[in-house]
């Protein structure tokens, strides 16, 4: 039996949203949870953070705030230009 507290979708922080799938993608990822030992939940937080990492999308807040910051040019490593007089 697995407890509510170790799901992550069950974190007071989590979002739900109803998502449809064809019933072959269905019946697929239903047979590689059985066959991986894994949930279906499981699957779908690995399958939706290598799609965030395949678009170069944060996958956590510091991520997003050091991201952030590398977009302002006080942050670059390149030193200022200079103007010849």
């Amino acid at each position: 039996m697995i407890h509510a507290m170790s799901l992550p979708s069950q974190t007071a922080n989590a979002r739900r949203k109803l998502i449809a799938f064809a019933p072959e993608i269905w019946h697929a990822l239903a047979l590689l949870a059985i066959d991986s030992h894994r949930s279906i939940q499981s699957l779908a937080d690995e399958a939706f953070l290598d799609l965030l990492r395949k678009h170069n999308r944060p996958t956590s807040l510091k991520e997003a705030l050091r991201e952030s910051a590398r977009r302002l040019p006080a942050n670059d490593d390149m030193p200022p230009e200079r103007h010849g007089t």
